[in-house]
């Protein structure tokens, strides 16, 4: 995957995970809720990941 790819995907599992962890709260429900987390600190790494290989030229 592309540096670019990798940055997309990230914002992309950051927004979906932000919108179950907010309707877990709305909700009461604790599972939506860690889901949520899981899914933001997902995005986060793969943001870092196209990060990193915008760093080193995408040779990773």
């Amino acid at each position: 995957m592309g540096e670019l790819t990798d940055k997309a995907k990230g914002a992309a599992n950051k927004a979906a995970g932000a919108a179950k962890d907010a309707v877990g709260k709305m909700t009461d429900n604790k599972k939506l809720q860690a889901e949520g987390k899981v899914q933001k600190a997902k995005g986060a790494a793969q943001n870092l990941s196209g990060s990193v290989k915008s760093a080193l030229g995408d040779k990773v």
